[in-house]
């Protein structure tokens, strides 16, 4: 019987946010009928072209209550008579006491916004991202007593309060997390059910990028004309690491000929073009900005390098396997990036992969001169990545994990 499956997301469609979308794909055309719910309205200029094939419709909560007050007030009237409503309110005072902000006031009204408007004949809610948008699922679900699960990423679990984590993890059916660093930590939150935390990879839709077939020139760096092409993607943000990236390019050997390709936006961009200016190379740069799949896919079969210098920020804030790696990885592209968070998991550093430890511009400078000195290394080491990628991150392996879970009896939680 096929089943209808309420999502709720931070913001869709979201050009970052391209394994969603494909989880999303991947579930509608496993049978399941999809009906997504967002928080945020896009704010993206691109779209992604994954997006205009699924066929879910898309549902808009109000981002801020004072925007569709009478909206937030006719929920929360409609939802007095729903039979979790009072549970609900309970744990949402119990949770202001803690988190004294406007911020867990919002999802209290976005929650009853969704509860009262919960489609037609749904019969399960499923959250991405354990942080704000679980607070809005988590009392959605007890509103209206229908069961609920969380997909749990990086960001998300690095930087909400344990103790809302253990709640969460108690009152949905299951999570699942795409690194075995946060498979770890929130399995050890979850200790009285262990077995509610599952690992699940995100993988990639291998058909969206073969193989690539040709080969790439033995650039080493030693000719001025056939530089090194070094090529990075990812938002403009403090976790990625592009400050380190840079001041490790400005500490090669002035003997090695490169250049480095950025692809993406972010905050933090115009920081980053005026310490490249700083460092005196931004003439051997080049920032393209947010590009669609296909043309970064061409730009990773054009490069001789990727590189990724991510870091724990602050906050807690990091990446878990960032997407991009494994791209390029399925493209025989050699990477460099840093020993944290699911990294390791898919990379072992001189095996498929050249690590250096997180926030040392000296040693990810060692790990690109290593890879760029012996370019048949690089390209034997790039090898391995891809098979890695073609051997063991095929996304269709977390839909049918989904799918298992999803295929569980959805009897009514009790409030």
């Amino acid at each position: 019987m096929q089943r209808k499956l309420v999502v709720l997301l931070k913001g869709y469609p979201r050009l970052s946010e391209t394994f969603i979308a494909q989880e999303l794909l991947g579930l509608e055309r496993a049978g399941f009928e999809l009906v997504l719910v967002s928080m945020r309205r896009p704010t993206d200029k691109k779209r992604h072209p994954i997006h205009d094939e699924i066929r879910a419709p898309v549902h808009y909560l109000p981002e801020y209550l004072h925007e569709e007050p009478f909206r937030v007030l006719r929920s929360l009237v409609l939802g007095f008579a729903k039979p979790g409503f009072g549970a609900a309110v309970k744990d949402f005072l119990r949770d202001l006491r803690r988190d004294f902000t406007r911020n867990r006031v919002r999802r209290f009204g976005q929650a009853a916004v969704l509860a009262v408007e919960w489609p037609e004949k749904a019969d399960w809610l499923h959250v991405h991202f354990i942080h704000t948008p679980a607070a809005v699922g988590r009392y959605a679900s007890r509103i209206i007593g229908l069961p609920w699960s969380i997909s749990a990423h990086a960001k998300d679990i690095w930087t909400t309060k344990e103790w809302e984590l253990r709640e969460k993890l108690a009152d949905a059916r299951w999570t699942v997390t795409c690194t075995r660093a946060g498979f770890e930590h929130l399995s050890d939150l979850s200790a009285h059910d262990r077995g509610a935390v599952h690992l699940s990879y995100h993988g990639l839709d291998l058909d969206r990028f073969p193989p690539f077939g040709a080969e790439r020139p033995l650039r080493d760096g030693s000719d001025s004309i056939g530089p090194v092409t070094i090529l990075s993607v990812g938002r403009a943000v403090d976790k990625k690491g592009f400050d380190v990236l840079l001041n490790a390019l400005a500490l090669l050997p002035a003997d090695l000929h490169w250049r480095f390709e950025h692809i993406g936006g972010g905050d933090e961009l115009r920081k980053l073009k005026a310490l490249a200016a700083k460092l005196g190379m931004d003439d051997r740069i080049r920032w393209h900005g947010a590009l669609a799949q296909q043309e970064i896919l061409a730009h990773y079969r054009r490069a001789d390098l990727f590189a990724l210098a991510c870091r724990v920020s602050d906050n807690g804030d990091r990446d878990g396997l960032p997407n991009v790696l494994v791209e390029a990885a399925s493209q025989k592209l050699a990477c460099v990036s840093t020993s944290i968070s699911g990294i390791p998991e898919m990379f072992t550093d001189g095996v498929n992969g050249y690590l250096a430890a997180p926030g040392d511009p000296a040693a990810f400078a060692q790990a690109l001169e290593r890879a760029i000195r012996d370019p048949a290394r690089r390209q034997a080491i790039g090898a391995a990545a891809e098979a890695k990628v073609r051997g063991e991150f095929d996304h269709r392996q977390s839909i049918r994990q989904l799918e298992a879970l999803l295929a569980r009896p959805s009897d009514a939680l009790s409030s």
